[in-house]
């Protein structure tokens, strides 16, 4: 059996009376790509945010490599391997393309040119080769994604948190999304997706944990998911069938 890359256990989170996350514990084993799912404000999102340092829980431990994450700075987590797109994209707008995703390989060598080369190879993944010169306000919805993954991936993530970046792409960019997160898995990067569109999770992912009221209600394989009366109730809804 593979090795946790990530462990939560008895996570919780309030703000101020709404208790966002509550006792959640699941592990991400090396290699995976695990699905987080769970309906608006089930505490995906949280999560992450606890995961990558931007908040800091109120109980339970959060570890990577069998190494607390708890306490550290965000910064301090990519350093050690953890990076994460956000919902809503956060380019730096007077940047160029290839200047937004440089930024990110500053966080492994301080050498201008290696970064710039290592900020190419990352666009030439994500398919922005050929926009490398744009400035991000010109970017489609689609690209304006791949930036967002470029930038994340220029890090050289261990584990990378993927936050909806299937969210309003037409299907041919869908399928084309997470043909790219496929190749970035066999890049040797394990992945934790928020994602709501099912299809596309479903296929993509391992393994499927998922919230409501940020507890955890599930946790198993696509198809065991999918079948499961309480995700089906509290999320998936009866109309809901794995094709």
């Amino acid at each position: 059996m593979t090795a946790p890359l990530l462990e939560l256990h008895g996570v919780s989170k309030s703000f101020g009376g709404v208790r966002a996350v509550s006792g959640l514990s699941f592990t991400v084993p090396e290699g995976a790509i695990v699905g987080l799912i769970g309906p608006n404000g089930s505490g995906k999102t949280t999560v992450f945010n606890l995961v990558s340092g931007i908040l800091r829980p109120d109980g339970g431990t959060i570890a990577l490599a069998g190494e607390s994450l708890v306490g550290l700075h965000p910064h301090q987590i990519c350093r050690r391997g953890v990076g994460r797109t956000f919902q809503i994209v956060q380019p730096f707008n007077t940047l160029t393309v290839l200047e937004n995703v440089r930024v990110g390989a500053f966080r492994t060598t301080g050498d201008p040119d290696q970064a710039t080369r290592e900020a190419a190879a990352v666009l030439d993944l994500v398919g922005l080769a050929h926009k490398r010169a744009a400035l991000p306000g010109g970017l489609t919805i689609a690209d304006r994604k791949r930036l967002e993954l470029a930038k994340a991936l220029a890090t050289r993530p261990r584990l990378l948190l993927l936050d909806e970046v299937m969210a309003g792409l037409r299907p041919a960019e869908t399928l084309e999304m997470i043909e790219l997160a496929r190749r970035i898995h066999a890049g040797g990067v394990t992945l934790l997706v928020i994602e709501h569109v099912m299809r596309a999770v479903m296929s993509l992912s391992h393994r499927i944990v998922v919230l409501h009221h940020g507890e955890k209600i599930a946790d198993g394989a696509p198809h065991e998911v999918a079948r499961d009366p309480h995700v089906i109730r509290a999320y998936l809804g009866e109309e809901y069938r794995l094709a």
